[in-house]
């Protein structure tokens, strides 16, 4: 065993993923819906935001560069990470630095994380609705209005009274029409490599680090192996076993974070499949299609080779009989168990 398949069963009551119109959606051609759904990136950024709120670190710090311009205008440049793995967000999220002009060797490491967006279980069983808004302070006195002609200048109060005669408009509310929500029933993938997980190759033709960076390592207790693409350092046992414990919580308690204060869901884990087999967590959590053409979701309680945990909140939401309250603590502690049971020391052995 080499990867190690999550699939997450999520549930979303009128809320925003990510802002664009109101929510992101795609269009399924299929059954000729559009269809919500919350980008990988977001994920990653939400799953790794988790990962360092548990190991209790601020994420590593990203570098801007600015070039200006001949006239005296900034222009943006590069954007990049450490490039240094001791920061454990940067070992799980992996790095990209392409310095300009080719000066410097570009650095490279590909995340151990596959993370797939959080898409409907069935288009069938999530949607969007739209609902007008607004940000109406009208019930307060002290206001400051404050309303400019044509040229920026600013009107006095008695012109504006002028300009009000005649004309039902309030000053103090702001409508917001036309704004998307999502609810539903979502899932979502990772795949956790973990010949990469906790090892830096030492390719000198496609380097991940930089001679600096391997030096510190070696020094701070990686030690050297070799693993299928090639020799690689493999990060101290004390600090797997740490970060193990914050990866697996992240996994599996991840939350969409950037959701609007004024549509907040708890977008509740409702079952979590873990398995070597992609195509069995496929299937441990899934929707069937119905003779009356709609669609239902289905959790395989007990499938070979898959671990399926049920949470209490889904059994408002699907036919259940094994749900219980600690399951998302049971799913953690799996997880963290393959993850330590993996021999990264000896990968060719």
């Amino acid at each position: 065993m080499s990867t190690i398949y999550i699939r997450t069963l999520k549930k979303a009551e009128h809320t925003v993923f990510c802002v664009q119109d109101g929510q992101k959606t795609y269009y399924d051609p299929q059954f000729g819906r559009r269809v919500p759904y919350s980008s990988g990136q977001q994920v990653k950024r939400s799953v790794l935001d988790k990962f360092n709120a548990v190991l209790n670190t601020p994420g590593s710090p990203t570098t801007f560069l600015w070039d200006v311009t001949k006239k005296d205008e900034l222009k943006e440049g590069e954007v990049y990470g450490t490039c240094d793995p001791t920061f454990p967000d940067q070992l799980i999220g992996g790095w990209m630095k392409a310095a300009k002009g080719g000066s410097e060797r570009t650095l490279k490491r590909r995340s151990p994380l596959s993370i797939s967006a959080m898409r409907a279980l069935h288009p069938l069983l999530s949607g969007t609705d739209r609902e007008d808004i607004s940000f109406d302070r009208s019930d307060r006195s002290n206001n400051n209005i404050i309303v400019r002609d044509a040229t920026g200048n600013v009107l006095s109060d008695e012109d504006v009274v002028t300009l009000l005669e005649g004309k039902d408009r309030s000053l103090r509310r702001k409508w917001i029409p036309d704004n998307r929500r999502a609810s539903g029933l979502f899932v979502q993938d990772i795949a956790i490599d973990l010949r990469r997980l906790f090892s830096v190759t030492l390719n000198e033709f496609e380097p991940e680090i930089t001679p600096e960076t391997e030096a510190s390592l070696r020094e701070n207790g990686w030690t050297e192996s070799e693993n299928i693409f090639g020799p690689c350092l493999v990060a101290p046992q004390e600090l797997r076993s740490q970060w193990v414990d914050a990866l697996a919580d992240a996994i599996i308690n991840w939350q969409i974070t950037s959701n609007q204060a004024r549509t907040f869901s708890l977008m509740e884990s409702l079952a979590v499949a873990i398995s070597d087999n992609p195509q069995r967590v496929a299937a441990a959590i899934r929707a069937k299609l119905t003779e009356d053409e709609k669609a239902k979701p289905v959790i395989e309680e007990s499938l070979d080779g898959v671990d399926v945990f049920v949470s209490l909140s889904a059994s408002g939401s699907v036919l259940t009989t094994t749900e219980s309250f600690d399951a998302l603590d049971s799913a953690k502690s799996k997880l963290a168990t393959m993850m330590t049971e993996y021999d990264y020391q000896n990968q060719l052995a």
